[in-house]
C-alpha cells in the first residue's frame, strides 16, 4: 500500500511549490543563475520554483540542508564546484557526502572567472598587477567567498605562480567582497563573470584578466591568464541542479526531462551568455562521473597550496 501511494505521489509531482536551495548569499553568481535556473523551472514543472538563500560556512549549510532533505523533488539544491568538489577536501567532519548524499540531475552553466581589481589600483593587466604587488609583499588584499572557496584558491594559484604574497579577506558571499573592493578595502578579487559583470559595465571595478582556457566573449579584448604567462592559473567554475540521495524515480525522470529542455533551450542560452556563461551539457550519471574526477583533481591543489579548515 504504502508503494502505491508513493507511485501516486511521484505521478502528479509536482503538486506544490518546490524549494532550490542557494548555499550562498543573494547577489553572487550561485544565486543569480539559481534564479534564473527557478524562473525556467517554474514554466516547464507548472509549479512555483522558491529560491531559499542559506549562506555560511562557505556553501556548507545549505548544502547540508538539501542533502537530509525527503527524497521527493520538492527540495533541491544549487550546487557549484565548490561546494561540491572543493570543500570535501578543505574539512574533514562535513555531515554530507558529495556523492553518496545526491542525486546528481544536470549541470546547468559553465562560468570563468574574471581578475577585477579596485579603481585606485595603478594597473591594466594582470602583469602590471603582479609587478605591483611584488614591490609590496602583502600590501594588496584579495578578497573570496571564504576560505578554501574556489576564487580563495585562485588567489593562491595566481601567488605562487606569479611569486607575490597577498592577505587573503574571507566574506559571506561575493556581492560584500565585491562591494569592498569597489571601496578599495581590499584590491583584488578573483570572481566569477556573472557576479562582477554589472560593476564592471557600471566602470566601478576594472577586469585586467579572465582565467579560462580562452578569451570571453563579452571581453574579447581582456586576455586569459595563460596569455598573460601564468599557465597554472586555469580557473572556471559549473553549476548544477542535485537533489537527495534516493530521489525516487518518476521525480527524477521528470526534473531531468524539464532541466533538460532548459539547457537546450536558445533562449536560455543566450540568457546565460548575456550573464558571461556557457551552457552546461551534462546530466545524470556523467554529471556524477565529472564530480567524481574534478574532486579528485581539486584535492591535489588543495593539498599543494597547504589550506586546511578545522
Amino acid at each position: 500500500m504504502m508503494f502505491g501511494l508513493s507511485t501516486a505521489h511521484a505521478a502528479d509531482y509536482p503538486n506544490k511549490p518546490v524549494t532550490l536551495i542557494v548555499p550562498f548569499a543573494p547577489g553572487g553568481s550561485t544565486d543569480i543563475l539559481g534564479r534564473l535556473v527557478a524562473d525556467e523551472l517554474r514554466s516547464r514543472l507548472g509549479q512555483s520554483v522558491v529560491v531559499d538563500n542559506r549562506s555560511g560556512a562557505n556553501g556548507n549549510i545549505g548544502t547540508a540542508l538539501a542533502a537530509k532533505a525527503a527524497p521527493d523533488g520538492y527540495t533541491l539544491l544549487m550546487a557549484n564546484a565548490g561546494t561540491n568538489v572543493i570543500n570535501p577536501s578543505l574539512y574533514d567532519n562535513l555531515n554530507w557526502d558529495p556523492i553518496k548524499d545526491f542525486t546528481p540531475l544536470a549541470m546547468v552553466a559553465r562560468v570563468d572567472n574574471v581578475v577585477v581589481v579596485s579603481p585606485s589600483i595603478k594597473a591594466d593587466s594582470l602583469k602590471e598587477f603582479a609587478e605591483l604587488a611584488r614591490a609590496k609583499p602583502n600590501s594588496i588584499n584579495y578578497g573570496s567567498v571564504g576560505v578554501g572557496s574556489i576564487f580563495h584558491l585562485a588567489g593562491e594559484i595566481f601567488s605562487q605562480s606569479a611569486g607575490i604574497e597577498m592577505t587573503h579577506v574571507a566574506y559571506r558571499g561575493a556581492n560584500p567582497a565585491l562591494t569592498d573592493t569597489i571601496a578599495d578595502n581590499i584590491q583584488v578579487m578573483f570572481a566569477t563573470i556573472p557576479g562582477a559583470l554589472p560593476f564592471i559595465q557600471a566602470g566601478r571595478l576594472k577586469a585586467i584578466a579572465v582565467t579560462g582556457q580562452e578569451r570571453s566573449s563579452l571581453f574579447p579584448d581582456l586576455p586569459t591568464a595563460v596569455e598573460e604567462g601564468y599557465p597554472e592559473v586555469v580557473i572556471d567554475n559549473w553549476f548544477a541542479v542535485l537533489g537527495p540521495a534516493g530521489l525516487q524515480d518518476d521525480v527524477k525522470e521528470k526534473l531531468l526531462q524539464a532541466l533538460g529542455s532548459m539547457v537546450q533551450d536558445p533562449e536560455f542560452q543566450e540568457k546565460l551568455k548575456a550573464q558571461g556563461a556557457e551552457p552546461g551539457k551534462v546530466m545524470d550519471k556523467e554529471l556524477e562521473q565529472l564530480m567524481v574526477a574534478d574532486i579528485a583533481r581539486w584535492k591535489e591543489v588543495v593539498t599543494k597550496a597547504n589550506i586546511s579548515i578545522e
